[in-house]
């Protein structure tokens, strides 16, 4: 088995890019909490400290700030995000190991790791958010270096956790106070899609454990700037944050997990740069998956009876805005509630007609461009609610 020490020496390439692994906050607080209890029934201090990640590979980390006591002991571990862009590389992990009466392993939080305040997370409520793989890690490392018979608790905490948390999506999860302690491998894949996805499909969980049933949908801040103006607009009583979730690319994905989480409405309201694939049956919506925004724009207007020319200048176009600007001046905005009535379509293809879809397409430069005949309804129930 390979043994690492901090910087990771093993790579993935993506788009043609070589991009280093990083480990978890979940194995650093594994790693601080064994070398902790370590130090504490040695009264050595130590420089480094070796652990196995779930994903089979073993880390050999740097034991920083190491402070030894008669009954408890200290350290922390500096997370390594590798290439990955989180916002938690750098942070230091800590754990205290403190001496108890019983034979038994307790973990806790402290200063800087959240506490979860609202249900459907792998956390219940009230709890510090170790989630469950960290958990078992941390017992697992510490089993190997407590003496028998004895017992300890340990406290992971991180005080730079406090601010860090505010970029997070912790706040909208219901987890405050702080960073959550994650990772199910205890190594971080740089630019890792699962990662986002998975925390993406947490936000459908936490609305579905509040009794939410409609749900706007919005690949980004586009969409979720428009739909807050648009509810504000028309005096909704819901704030946008409680009933909106953004879905990226993953649109296709999104819609599974709506179905799984059981939810009857959702409400599509999106750029049209990025809704227009979907008419097309394009559920990933990142451009190197695929494209096809002038192609559907295109032939939606020819349907309609475009010249042509038309078509030939729509086809031309480098953005979809400036499509759209062809098309009004064709005088064919019909084409934008086609398009919305066949996104809906679509989606609830992909859902089995399981839930009622909507669809709300706009652009930045013209506003609101196309609306569905169901969008209409569930727009309609935000704001007579």
């Amino acid at each position: 088995m390979n043994c690492l020490r901090d910087k990771l020496d093993k790579f993935v390439t993506k788009d043609r890019k070589k991009l280093r692994y990083g480990y978890t906050t979940g194995s650093c607080a594994a790693a601080a909490s064994k070398a902790a209890v370590k130090m504490l029934y040695t009264k050595k201090k130590i420089d480094s400290i070796k652990i196995d990640t779930p994903k089979g590979w073993e880390l050999n980390l740097s034991v920083i700030e190491p402070v030894i006591g008669e009954n408890s002991s200290s350290c922390c571990i500096i997370k390594d995000s590798g290439d990955d862009p989180d916002v938690t590389n750098g942070i230091k992990i800590y754990a205290e190991a403190v001496k108890i009466k019983y034979p038994e392993i307790k973990i806790e939080g402290g200063i800087g790791i959240g506490k979860v305040t609202k249900s459907g997370l792998s956390v219940p409520v009230g709890q510090y958010a170790i989630n469950p793989v960290p958990l078992k890690m941390i017992h697992q490392e510490v089993e190997k270096v407590l003496p028998e018979g004895q017992g300890i608790n340990i406290k992971i905490y991180a005080p730079e956790g406090v601010n860090i948390a505010k970029k997070t999506f912790n706040p909208k999860l219901g987890i405050v106070g702080g960073i959550s302690i994650i990772g199910t491998t205890g190594i971080v894949e740089p630019m890792s899609e699962d990662a986002v996805k998975e925390s993406l499909a947490l936000e459908l969980s936490v609305l579905k454990e509040k009794g939410v049933k409609t749900i706007i949908f919005s690949p980004g801040n586009y969409g979720r700037d428009f739909a807050e103006r648009l509810l504000l607009a028309n005096n909704c009583r819901f704030n946008i944050d409680d009933i909106l979730v953004k879905t990226s690319n993953y649109i296709g994905y999104m819609l599974d997990k709506a179905l799984e989480n059981g939810f009857k409405q959702i409400m599509f309201i999106g750029h049209i740069g990025k809704m227009v694939k979907v008419a097309g049956g394009i559920f990933h919506t990142h451009s190197k998956i695929a494209d096809g925004r002038m192609e559907i724009l295109a032939a939606n207007c020819a349907l309609l009876g475009c010249s042509p020319q038309q078509i030939k200048k729509i086809m031309e176009s480098i953005t979809t805005d400036e499509a759209v600007k062809h098309i009004k001046i064709f005088k064919l905005d019909e084409v934008f509630n086609i398009l919305a009535e066949k996104i809906t379509q679509k989606c609830e293809q992909r859902i089995y007609n399981e839930i009622k879809i909507g669809t709300l397409i706009f652009s930045n430069q013209y506003g609101q461009l196309g609306l569905c005949n169901n969008g209409k309804l569930i727009m309609e129930e935000f704001i007579n609610e």
